[in-house]
């Protein structure tokens, strides 16, 4: 899994290593359906004391579908983390439903009666 980073803001910029690690911790189970992540750090431009840092992660799944989680509170940090529960929850979601409604039906093998 390819993991990309972008951030603007030289405070965020700092946290390129934490977030690699942390994607590639939290989705490890997942590498094999996943093929690139991409985490985008911002300020979300609120009045000091809001909740205006945003942690945006866009996953490519191997099925060719793209998943995008954002999320946005008081740190980067805590923004990175519910960001990454939630891709997880997402992409398994993903590959469920792939795996349910994708496969082709078999016809009926049986006696006419």
């Amino acid at each position: 899994m390819q993991v990309l980073f972008e951030s603007r803001n030289t405070e965020g910029a700092q946290l390129r290593e934490l977030a690699v690690r942390r994607v590639r911790f939290v989705l490890r189970r997942l590498t094999w359906f996943i093929r690139r992540a991409r985490v985008k750090l911002f300020d979300g431009g609120a009045p000091p004391g809001g909740d205006d840092k945003l942690c945006q992660l866009e996953l490519k799944t191997g099925g060719g579908g793209i998943v995008i989680i954002q999320s946005r509170a008081k740190s980067w940090r805590l923004a990175m983390e519910a960001a990454l529960r939630r891709a997880a929850r997402a992409v398994l979601r993903t590959w469920k439903h792939g795996l349910t409604y994708s496969r082709p039906r078999r016809k009926a093998i049986g006696f006419n009666s």
